[in-house]
């Protein structure tokens, strides 16, 4: 099966996982989305996550899990080298550039919309 294919497939049983999980707790989609980081992060602790990646290809770093992820994935690599301050600044090495388009485009789009009150 084609690398995309299983994408698509990782991908959607992510979000099947995530709406089985809203519609049968109480969990708001925010607890489901912290769970996924944790969980992402999780699984690079052991490096089950680069196996996922590996085998899945480029869709595995869509969704949230990947988020976990990279903030795991860059703490370790920069502590090798740099100790306890190299753990922090590598977590946000690998996750700037979402973190920094969250904030750009949520900015933007506040200044197109009017909150409801």
């Amino acid at each position: 099966m084609e690398k995309i294919a299983l994408s698509f497939l990782f991908c959607g049983f992510l979000c099947l996982v995530a709406q089985l999980i809203l519609d049968n707790t109480k969990l708001s989609p925010g607890h489901i989305t912290s769970i996924f980081v944790v969980l992402g992060a999780f699984l690079d602790i052991f490096n089950i996550y680069d196996i996922i990646v590996e085998y899945v290809g480029g869709g595995a770093m869509v969704p949230i899990t990947s988020f976990g992820h990279q903030l795991i994935h860059g703490g370790l690599q920069h502590a090798h080298s740099a100790g306890v301050l190299g753990l922090i600044m590598g977590m946000f090495d690998l996750t700037a550039s979402g973190i920094s388009a969250a904030i750009i485009f949520s900015f933007f789009l506040t200044l197109i919309f009017k909150p409801k009150n």
